[in-house]
């Protein structure tokens, strides 16, 4: 049988397969239910071609990779099982690692990775998520997020890398590492059994709502759509994306999920994406206001506009039917089903799920390896951006001292792994506590890295007396907002949570104070600039806090720069780097670094000579520049 042989070209076995499968086969491939409902006779019976896991939807609480693994296997017995044998593709969201999976390793949300500019770790980021998520039996990724957050009240701005397109742009180079390198012509390409799937999302403009509201209204002219919201559509297509997601939001009143011009016109036949268009989850529920008000419209709606696979998740029983008596009532074409199911067939054919349907054994070890630890660890220290060192005319407090009689930890975000790791991590909205999943909170890597005759003590939120009777050397105040997704984070304030700013108060008023905020975007801070005395944000870092501790101890510098505008007040938003009226409190670009301070230290602790002063400069003064050159 031609399509079962794995020395034919794609194509070819695209073509062989399609013409063998009847109508009630095609449409099966065109749905995806949620692995609840994914049982081997459903699989058998509709021929379903893919299964998901929603955001916390595990196989067991603290489920292993072996446990996960034999879940994703025994599904596929079941689509293995029916006719043409057709394989299904799992898929999860793998946002910041493998973020739904208990160890699993959990890197800076993208907001962080934004601020450090650097393509190849994101690339090498998307390497390790590949192999985690791999070792879990799953070959497909609902990422990377490429969303150009223009308004920091929306809810998922941290899952985006800049308000910067081309910040946005040069972190697309994630793909790379979770697909591999080597697609031509950006035709759809998986290397290998250690890459995924992935999937760039959410088409398109979801990042530029009005007033930052999720799900809700792009307004923008052609022009800004293309330029802005775009680009990064393009570099993720070059790069061999196999799959591209649909976005809830409008864009000038047209829902995205039923914007033929866009998904069909613009996407598949300007841009020539030849990968597979997926519907959010009950996306095409969503064209209608309310949702579900007519959903054989819906699905006509959705199918029409070039969406390939619908995320259905639950009652997939009524999207087959209608979508079976859509065609055979002649209001779908055949061409459209069978464009649809080509493409879906042509990902699962290049990507190898054919001839390796189940998870492979030999890589269930690398869930939450200490070499992708590491390299998360470098990931925060590479993402935090230092925003304030020092009052003019003082000293910089940045970076501490490590030996000292006492030092202050205040600040419920100190010590709590769920606020460190934001949404999307464990469960959906996250969660708010410390053994939800492994980790190292800030408080433990501070306690790690000072000297071991340093006393650290902790109070979450401490009285001014007990401040001033302990002489602390100095503090350090943690702060934040709680963990969101979605529109649970859509904000009209933008606060620090409570008591967040009365901690700051009572510490930063009584002794001398770095204070680290952990957040998704930038928060209100400028009434309480004045008191602080350094001041570094740290977005949603995720479980190695000890890169953290890494940059405020000296051990590395801060390297981090703004890809976000830290704004003053939210009634100037939105406001983005090139606006008219750029009046914000720490630039787009800003950030301030260490290296300054750690020149006067010419031998490091361990006694190894650093380079001449003047070789450092000249090396850094090339380095912005040619940063300089890149940004422009």
């Amino acid at each position: 049988v031609l399509y079962k042989d794995s020395t034919q070209p794609p194509a070819a076995r695209v073509k062989d397969l399609l013409s063998r499968m009847t109508l009630a086969e095609k449409i099966g491939q065109m749905t995806q239910i949620d692995r609840s409902k994914a049982t081997a006779d459903v699989m058998k019976t509709y021929c379903i071609g893919s299964v998901l896991s929603g955001g916390g939807s595990a196989p067991l609480p603290e489920a292993t990779a072996q446990d996960w693994m034999n879940m994703v296997n025994d599904i596929q017995k079941g689509a293995l099982s029916s006719r043409l044998g057709i394989p299904m593709i799992y898929g999860i969201d793998a946002v910041h690692g493998h973020n739904n999976v208990y160890n699993a390793t959990i890197f800076p949300h993208n907001v962080g990775l934004g601020a450090t500019r650097d393509p190849d770790l994101a690339k090498r980021i998307g390497a390790a998520t590949a192999l985690e998520v791999r070792a879990t039996g799953i070959p497909y990724a609902f990422a990377p997020c490429i969303a150009v957050c223009r308004d920091p009240r929306w809810g998922r701005c941290y899952e985006s890398y800049s308000e910067d397109h081309k910040i946005v742009q040069a972190m697309t180079d994630i793909i790379y590492g979770l697909q591999g390198e080597g697609s031509q012509k950006g035709i759809p390409f998986v290397a290998g059994k250690d890459k995924v799937a992935a999937c760039a999302k959410h088409f398109v403009g979801d990042g530029g709502t009005t007033k930052g509201i999720n799900e809700n209204n792009t307004v923008i002219d052609t022009n800004g759509l293309l330029s802005i919201h775009m680009p990064a559509y393009l570099d993720s297509i070059n790069k061999g994306i196999s799959t591209v997601m649909v976005s809830y939001s409008s864009w000038n009143g047209v829902k995205m999920h039923a914007n033929r011009e866009l998904i069909t016109g613009y996407l598949k036949n300007s841009l020539k994406f030849k990968g597979f268009v997926i519907s959010d989850w009950e996306g095409i529920d969503k064209i209608t206001t309310p949702p579900d008000a007519n959903y054989t419209y819906s699905v006509l709606a959705g199918i029409q506009a070039g969406i390939d696979m619908v995320m259905v998740p639950y009652e997939y029983t009524d999207f087959i039917a209608d979508l079976t008596s859509l065609v055979n009532n002649n209001y779908i074409p055949m061409e459209r089903i069978d464009d649809a199911v080509s493409r879906i067939l042509l990902v699962k054919f290049t990507m190898g799920l054919f001839e390796n349907p189940f998870g492979d054994p030999s890589v269930v070890n690398e869930l939450g390896t200490q070499a992708h630890r590491d390299l998360a660890r470098e990931a925060v220290r590479k993402s935090l951006v230092l925003l304030k060192n020092g009052n003019p005319g003082e000293a910089p407090l940045l970076p501490l001292p490590k030996t000292v009689p006492k030092v202050l930890v205040a600040g419920s975000y100190a010590d709590n792994l769920g606020y460190q790791c934001g949404g999307w991590t464990i469960k959906w909205q996250g969660f708010t506590d410390n053994n939800s999943t492994t980790g190292t909170t800030i408080l433990s890597a501070i306690k790690s890295a000072v000297d071991p005759s340093t006393e650290v003590i902790y109070e979450e939120n401490p009285e001014v007396g007990f401040i001033t009777a302990n002489n602390f050397s100095y503090a350090v105040v943690v702060v934040g907002e709680p963990p969101y997704a979605e529109s649970a984070g859509d904000s009209e304030n933008l606060t620090l949570a409570d008591p967040g700013p009365a901690v700051i108060a009572n510490v930063c008023g009584a002794v001398k104070c770095v204070v680290i905020i952990i957040s998704g975007r930038p928060l209100v801070i400028e009434p309480y600039i004045a008191t602080i005395d350094a001041l570094v944000a740290a977005w949603l870092p995720g479980t190695e806090g000890q890169g953290v501790a890494d940059v405020m101890f000296g051990d590395y510098d801060f390297t981090g720069k703004l890809a976000r505008t830290w704004f003053r007040t939210v009634d100037q938003l939105p406001m983005n780097v090139g606006d008219r009226n750029y009046n914000p409190l720490f630039p787009f670009g800003y950030g301030l670094t260490t290296r300054s301070s750690v020149l006067t230290r010419s031998i490091s602790a361990a006694g190894e000579r650093r380079p001449h002063t003047l070789v450092i400069t000249i090396s850094l003064f090339i380095s912005s520049y040619l940063k300089l050159m890149w940004l422009t």
